[in-house]
Formats: C-alpha cells, sequence, structure tokens
C-alpha cells in the first residue's frame, strides 16, 4: 500500500498566522504558570473578560454553522445545501475546540477542570453549558471522524457511519440548549446588566443570533475557502442560505422591539451615551443593513453575500460583547480593557484554528460535492 502523502502550503500568510499562533501558545503556557493576574487585566469586579466574551460565548456563536447546517441538510433534507455541509461542520469543529482551549484558560485554577465531570452541580446553569459543550464537540469530532476515515484508519469507517444517524440528532439538539443557557447566565444579572440587554428573552435571543450567524459565517468560510483552495461554492446557493438566515434576524428584530416596549426600556435606545450607541451599533450594522441585502438585488453578487456575511458576523460578536462588558459598566464601573496577552491569545486561537483548517481541507475531502453520499 502506497504511503499516505500530506500537503501544507506554507506561504507568507500562513508564516504569519504560524508565529501569531506560537505567541499564543507561549502566552497560554505563561498563563498557567503564573496565573490570570500576570496575564490579564482580570479582577474582582470585572472576573469575566475578552476570554470569556469573545473566546467562549462569541467562539460558541460563530460556531452555530455546523448545528444550523446541519438541521437544515441532514434533518429538514434541503440537499442542495450538501455541499457545504462538511465544510461548516469542520469551522464549527474547530470553533468548539478553541472554546474550550479559552474557558481552559479562563479557568482560575485551571487544574481542577476535571472536577464538573464528577461534582454535580446540575443547579447551576454554568454546570449544563459545560455539559452541554463538552459532549456536542465530541459528538462534532465523531462526526469529523467518518470524514478522516476515509483516508486514515479506513476500518472505523463504517462503523462511524452507522452511527451518524444518532450524531446528527445529537448534534442538532444539544447546541440549541447550549446556546440559549448561555444567555441565561445573563438573566440573573437582574440590576447590573443595563436594560437594553437584560431580558427574560435573552436566552432565547442567544439562540436565535446563533443559527442566523451561521449561514453569515458559512458565506465568509467558503469565500475565504475559494480564493485559498480554489473552491468556489455557488452564489445561487448562497443566497438561499441568507434568505434563511434573512427571515429569522426579521423575527428576531421584531422580538428585540416587542420585548423593549414591553419592558418599558425602548426610551434607552436614543438616549445617547456609550450603552444607546453600542446598541445601534450592534442593531444597525449586525441586523438591519443586513435585512436589507438579504432582501434587495443586493445580494445576488458575491459582494453582497460577503458583506452580509460580515456585517451580521460583526453584529454577532459586537452584541456578546455588549452583554459581557458594555452593559455592566453602569454597574460594575470601569477598570476593565484587555491586556495584550488577552488580545495576543485570542488573535493567536483564531490564526491557528484558521492553520487548522487549512491543512485538513487540503488533506481530506472536505470541499467536494459528495455525491456519493447521496447515492450510498
Amino acid at each position: 500500500m502506497a504511503a499516505q502523502k500530506w500537503s501544507f502550503k506554507i506561504t507568507a500568510v500562513r508564516k504569519v498566522l504560524i508565529a501569531l499562533a506560537a505567541l499564543a501558545a507561549a502566552i497560554a503556557v505563561y498563563r498557567l504558570a503564573t496565573g490570570l493576574g500576570t496575564t490579564t487585566n482580570l479582577n474582582d469586579r470585572w472576573p469575566w473578560g475578552l476570554w470569556i466574551g469573545f473566546d467562549v460565548l462569541t467562539g460558541v456563536a460563530l460556531a452555530g454553522g455546523g448545528y444550523s447546517t446541519a438541521l437544515l441538510v441532514h434533518i429538514l433534507h434541503y440537499n442542495k445545501f450538501n455541499v457545504i455541509a462538511r465544510s461548516a461542520m469542520l469551522t464549527s469543529l474547530l470553533g468548539y475546540l478553541l472554546v474550550m482551549v479559552g474557558l481552559f484558560l479562563d479557568i482560575g485554577r485551571w487544574f481542577n477542570f476535571w472536577r464538573p465531570f464528577v461534582s454535580w452541580g446540575y443547579h447551576s446553569v454554568l454546570f449544563e453549558v459545560f455539559w452541554c459543550i463538552s459532549l456536542y464537540t465530541l459528538v462534532q469530532v465523531i462526526e469529523f471522524g467518518e470524514i478522516a476515515t476515509e483516508r486514515v484508519a479506513k476500518s472505523w469507517h463504517k462503523p462511524l457511519k452507522k452511527i451518524m444517524p444518532v450524531m446528527l440528532i445529537l448534534g442538532v439538539l444539544l447546541p440549541t440548549l447550549h446556546q440559549s443557557s448561555l444567555g441565561g447566565l445573563y438573566v440573573i444579572e437582574v440590576g447590573k446588566l443595563h436594560p437594553l440587554w437584560w431580558s427574560p428573552l435573552l436566552p432565547l435571543f442567544f439562540l436565535m443570533s446563533s443559527f442566523f450567524v451561521g449561514p453569515a459565517m458559512v458565506t465568509i468560510e467558503t469565500t475565504l475557502a475559494g480564493r485559498a483552495l480554489g473552491h468556489r461554492v455557488e452564489d445561487n446557493i448562497l443566497r438561499s442560505l441568507i434568505r434563511i438566515a434573512g427571515v429569522l434576524m426579521v423575527i428576531y428584530l421584531a422580538l428585540k422591539i416587542i420585548d423593549l416596549v414591553n419592558r418599558d426600556a425602548f426610551g434607552y435606545v436614543f438616549a445617547g451615551g456609550l450603552e444607546s450607541n453600542m446598541f445601534l451599533l450592534e442593531m444597525i450594522v449586525g441586523v438591519i443593513i443586513p435585512i436589507i441585502i438579504c432582501f434587495t438585488p443586493w445580494s445576488a453578487g458575491r459582494s453582497g453575500l460577503v458583506t452580509f456575511g460580515v456585517l451580521t458576523a460583526a453584529g454577532l460578536v459586537i452584541n456578546r460583547m455588549n452583554v459581557v462588558i458594555t452593559g455592566m459598566y453602569q454597574a460594575l464601573g470601569p477598570g476593565y480593557f484587555p491586556s495584550w496577552m488577552e488580545w495576543a491569545v485570542t488573535i493567536g486561537l483564531v490564526s491557528g484554528g484558521v492553520l487548522v483548517y487549512l491543512f485538513i481541507a487540503e488533506n481530506f475531502n472536505i470541499l467536494g460535492r459528495h455525491e456519493e453520499q447521496e447515492t450510498a
């Protein structure tokens, strides 16, 4: 049997990504050795910062393309989206692995990371989030195993393929639990989180936004993959995908307005100040403009599709950071801004994820159309 040939092109961009990932790895080791105090600007008033706000809350949501695409392709049988199913799953898997790393680094006493596996604090929302994210990551690893065993450890391919229906069902169910529960973490912040973001509907808002940002991330990922790896997904497929997201965004926007009015909080929207301006930025950039793009001829071309993806993803990032940081400033006061090491680790984690995606996409059947799956 011929030896497996592996490839990974080294380009100038990839050298920069490798350097950023290496710097992040070095800082991570330093953080584990010396503690949070020497590497972050976190304090007793601000125990959660960039690593929780972006690496975890935002990262989990941006990785939502995996479960949303799986729902459309494998549960609802929109077969035209098969062409993006594997790449969406891979992006989601890598996103969740990076979330796990970010969460691990943010644990004060990281050597106690194993305790939730044996200490059943089932009354805690965070405990449920931990278990759901852990189980979903495991499910995604198994799902990727079906792809990997097409090339390596081939004897495992048929057994893994047989259990895929169960894994796919779990892979759609589990994210709905922890995506919403991440919002539930902030429902208890009554009187601390600004009224523009605090709401009893926060778990629903987190769940809905994690779903409609999925097509946005798929659009960005497929476009970048097309440039880097010579793979292109037809514009009409991506347009159909973002139309689904657009419908959900309209419902999301309507619920936001209704919720603000019912809680007598709508007046804060145009009150001026940091919170008001950041909320308007979040909604205009991340929801209203993407909706306009989605339902106008602008979405007919690749530039409109990419603009939709970038703005929707940016709006999601702004939303999560608003909940974690902006919305808490009145209660907790100033005193936190991420250190350069926090930024370096976050940027390095993303860089590492991109490098791993490129390696896997170059060596496994990720970007093909996979017609053989439909006839198997």
